[in-house]
C-alpha cells in the first residue's frame, strides 16, 4: 500500500493511492493514528487500512497539481505535538557517493580524509550478522517537524545560508510504540536539502549545514523492496530540464545495511520515548552540487524512485532579504 495525508481547510484524511485515484480511508485522519492503531492491535498496518476504507475516490492529478480543495501534506507527521517528530539522517552510506573517488584505495591511512575513513569503515563493518553489531554510521540531526515540508512546498535558502542544494534520498518513518520499541512505518522519498557551500568550507560546519528545511513524499510506501531501487533527481530551470541524473539506493547500493543502521539511531534511549515519530534520511547516491551545478531562485528539484509513486517536486527558494544579527535579551 501507498498512502498520502490531505488536509482542505482544518479538515485532514488519509488516503490510499489506487492510480489515478485516491481512496480515502474512515476513522483515521493521520498515518500517525493508523501507526498507534495498528501497533495496539495486530502490527498489521494494511490490513487495518483495507478494514477502514470508504467509496470516496479523489483525482489524484488535480490534488498533485495544486488544483484540488485537497492539499497533499507530507505523508507522516505528528499531528498534535509538531516538536515530537524529530528528523535526522546518516552520510557516506551509499557506495555510489565515493565512486568517483576511486583513488581512496590507492592512499595510505594518513592521506584519507576524515570522511573517507568513515566510509571505508563502513564498507568494512557496515553489515553485521544476525545478533552483532556493525560499525556506527556518519548521524546528524536534521531538526524537527517544522523543518519537513510536503511535496510542492518550497524549500528556502534562508538569509544566513551561503547555498541550497538537493539531496535526493529514501527516508524511512518511525513511530515509537507504548512499549518504548521502535516501529516501522514506511519509506518515503526525500529532498534533504542542505547547505553545501557552507559544509565544503570545514567538515566541522556539517551539523550547521544541515539545520534547513526539507522535504518527504508525495507518498508513504508500507514495507518496500529495499534491495536495489534506482530513481532519477531532476533540476528544472525555466521550464527546462536543466540537470537530470540517474541514482541508486537500497541496500545493495549502500555500505550499511538497514538493520545495522537502525540499530545505531535507536540505541539511544533519547530515540525511543513512546508517542514520538522519527524520519530518518537513508543517505544520498549523488548531488548536483558535486558536479559544479548552483541552484537558482524558482530551479525545480524533482526526485523519483522507482516503486515509490509519484515523484517528489519542491521549487528552491532564496530568502532576499538581509541577514540580520539575532540578539539575546538578558533577563534581570
Amino acid at each position: 500500500m501507498r498512502f498520502v495525508q490531505l488536509k482542505a481547510g482544518e479538515v485532514r484524511r488519509v488516503a490510499v493511492v489506487e492510480e489515478p485515484k485516491l481512496r480515502l480511508i474512515r476513522d483515521f485522519n493521520s498515518m500517525y493514528a493508523l501507526a498507534q492503531a495498528a501497533i495496539a492491535n495486530s502490527g498489521n498496518l494494511t490490513t487495518l487500512a483495507g478494514n477502514h476504507l470508504t467509496d470516496d475516490l479523489i483525482d489524484y492529478d488535480q490534488v498533485n497539481q495544486g488544483r484540488a480543495k485537497w492539499k497533499l501534506l507530507a505523508p507522516i507527521d505528528h499531528p498534535q505535538e509538531i516538536a515530537r517528530c524529530l528528523v535526522s539522517g546518516t552520510g557516506l552510506t551509499h557506495l555510489g557517493s565515493a565512486r568517483d573517488r576511486a583513488s581512496m584505495h590507492m592512499a595510505k591511512e594518513q592521506e584519507l580524509t576524515d570522511s573517507m575513513k568513515m566510509f571505508r569503515w563502513g564498507v568494512e563493518g557496515g553489515r553485521p550478522g544476525d545478533g552483532e553489531i556493525g560499525i556506527a554510521p556518519e548521524w546528524f540531526h536534521k531538526g524537527y517537524g517544522s523543518m519537513v515540508h510536503a511535496h510542492g512546498d518550497a524549500l528556502a535558502v534562508p538569509a544566513y545560508a551561503e547555498d541550497g542544494g538537493e539531496e535526493a534520498e529514501i527516508a524511512a518513518a518511525y513511530v515509537i510504540g507504548p512499549d518504548s520499541r521502535p516501529y516501522r512505518v514506511g519509506m518515503t522519498q526525500g529532498n534533504e536539502f542542505s547547505d553545501h557551500r557552507f559544509e565544503k568550507k570545514n567538515y566541522l560546519n556539517l551539523a550547521g549545514s544541515k539545520l534547513r528545511t526539507c522535504s518527504i513524499g508525495p507518498e508513504l510506501v508500507i514495507d518496500p523492496d529495499f534491495r536495489t531501487v534506482p530513481g532519477t533527481v531532476t533540476i528544472e530551470r525555466g521550464g527546462r530540464d536543466f540537470w537530470s541524473q540517474p541514482i541508486s539506493s537500497g541496500e545493495e547500493e549502500m555500505s550499511h545495511s538497514l538493520r545495522n543502521l537502525e540499530h545505531h539511531h535507536f540505541k539511544f534511549e533519547l530515540h525511543r520515548r513512546p508517542g514520538d515519530v522519527h524520519i530518518h534520511f537513508l543517505g544520498a547516491h549523488s548531488l548536483s552540487f558535486g558536479q559544479g551545478i548552483e541552484l537558482k531562485d524558482g530551479d525545480v528539484m524533482e526526485i523519483h524512485f522507482n516503486g515509490f509513486g509519484r515523484p517528489l517536486r519542491n521549487p528552491l527558494a532564496v530568502t532576499t532579504k538581509k541577514d540580520a544579527a539575532v540578539e539575546v535579551i538578558t533577563l534581570v
